[in-house]
């Protein structure tokens, strides 16, 4: 009765994954793609950036001197050629959207190029180069991203205002430069281009930098990755309006009284104010089915799209599109869920487990609640929360690296060891978030973490340390 048991509109990361979940689980599956396979992730996001980042952290060290001296060795020069490490980048994203394609026709997922629109539940039609064909699933799923969101009165002209799209093609390097926004994108762009040789103004609308970080990893970072760089901040202030040309005018106002309060005339500006879904023109409003304010779809946690309030039992919707949390990983994660629903299993995801990073130097990770929002829910449902701290420069690890800068942070519960969040600044914080991860997802208490055995000498020991003052410090019964 159907041409495919699963069509999947967006070939990012979270629809690459629901198709290799479905083939797995025995459904014949196409995926539908506009553009590049791979979608923001491998194309304009985590992939490339990550490559930057990780010639930025290069430079970095070779960069720093003194570091280097204790460790006995010295560089007399180093040099950067801008044209290589943006070579390196799009070569990086080459290679990984062709093993993304290769992987899926290996498994013998349909790749169908053209701009896929919903025409009823289970009828999907296909446009490309003016011509429409039409194919039938039993499930369909949107799977179709996220674009930079660039707010009113800010001109884009892709050379010298633009947004991370264009950032990451590194085309050149300004010798000033506004970030607007200081949330993943503003930190990780700041520290590419200040290991370039870029000075940097970061613009906050919000009355704190990094807003969405728990605040006492706020106030280290900005103090780590800030000050001492060739950075400066304007705390509360709006960019109301910015000119792109030669210079570039930024005019930035008090946010809370909009009065106009400085002008800046800088070499260029990046748009990092966060994402915005890519769900126009799906065919969603003829079949009824509205979107917020900010056109995310509404689903229910199974990830059936809402029709008023009522689930539809064949159309999906997952990953940025949905907006719950715009991680590549998360998408992931929603597709293979939803996969197995189609399927009548009733899966749900724990957000509260899946980590997430910021890839600076040093880097920031995190997963779970952060200090407030913890004190939130303990106030709600009245336990208490208690809160330890643990720090590199008391790592071996960390110290014979000459990396002792950072700390880490864990939310618990002292009457019961629930690990309710964990914050890290540090090396390799990305990679050493994950044991946390699981703990949460698998309601592992401190007092069980406290008895793993690490090894010694690695950086899981701070970690270690915090689980250890956590559980030494619960509520006697």
């Amino acid at each position: 009765m159907f041409d495919y048991d699963l069509v999947i509109i967006g070939a990012g990361v979270g629809g690459h994954g629901a198709a290799l979940h479905a083939v797995a689980l025995g459904m014949k599956t196409a995926i539908i793609e506009s553009a590049d396979m791979g979608g923001t992730c491998v194309n304009r996001g985590c992939i490339p950036s990550k490559a930057l980042l990780a010639a930025a952290g290069r430079l970095r060290q070779l960069q720093d001197k003194e570091a280097l001296k204790a460790l006995g060795i010295s560089v007399e020069q180093v040099q950067v050629d801008r044209s290589g490490v943006a070579d390196h980048a799009q070569g990086i994203v080459a290679k990984i959207r062709g093993d993304l394609t290769r992987s899926l026709e290996r498994l013998g997922v349909a790749i169908l190029q053209g701009w896929g629109k919903v025409v009823d539940p289970q009828k999907v039609s296909i446009t490309q180069g003016g011509k429409e064909t039409l194919v039938t699933a039993r499930h369909v799923l949107l799977a179709t991203g996220s674009y930079p969101w660039v707010p009113p009165g800010i001109g884009i002209d892709g050379q010298t205002v633009f947004t991370s799209d264009d950032a990451l093609k590194l085309a050149w390097l300004p010798p000033w430069i506004a970030i607007v926004g200081s949330g993943y994108i503003g930190l990780e762009f700041a520290d590419i281009y200040t290991a370039l040789g870029c000075e940097v103004t970061m613009i906050e609308a919000l009355d704190r930098l990094m807003p969405t970080f728990d605040p006492d990893i706020a106030r280290l970072a900005q103090r780590v990755l800030l000050v001492g760089r060739d950075i400066e901040t304007k705390v509360g202030m709006l960019a109301q309006k910015i000119t792109p040309g030669k210079p570039v005018v930024v005019e930035l106002a008090d946010t809370q009284t909009k009065e106009l309060k400085e002008v800046l005339e800088v070499d260029a500006a990046l748009v990092a104010t966060g994402r915005l879904p890519a769900t126009a023109n799906l065919g969603l409003e003829s079949l009824g089915i509205g979107r917020d304010r900010r056109g995310f779809i509404p689903v229910n946690p199974q990830f059936n799209v809402l029709k008023e309030g009522s689930a539809i039992s064949s159309l999906w919707a997952i990953g940025d599109a949905i907006g719950t949390m715009m991680l590549a990983h998360a998408a992931a994660a929603q597709g293979r869920a939803a996969v197995e629903n189609m399927l009548g299993q009733g899966k749900t995801v724990n957000y509260r487990a899946i980590p997430a990073a910021a890839f600076t130097h040093p880097e920031i990770s995190f997963v779970g609640l952060t200090e407030p929002q913890a004190q939130d829910l303990g106030q709600k449902q009245q336990f208490p929360i208690a809160t330890v701290r643990s720090y590199f420069k008391g790592n071996s690890k960390a110290i014979a690296e000459g990396d002792a800068e950072g700390l880490a942070k864990v939310i618990y519960r002292p009457d019961t060891g629930e690990l309710l969040g964990v914050h890290i600044l540090g090396a390799h914080a990305a990679d050493l978030i994950q044991e946390a991860a699981t703990a949460i997802a698998t309601h592992t208490p401190v007092q069980t973490l406290a008895e793993i055995v690490h090894t010694h000498p690695t950086l899981t020991e701070v970690l270690d340390e915090a689980f250890k003052r956590a559980s030494l410090s619960l509520t006697k019964p």
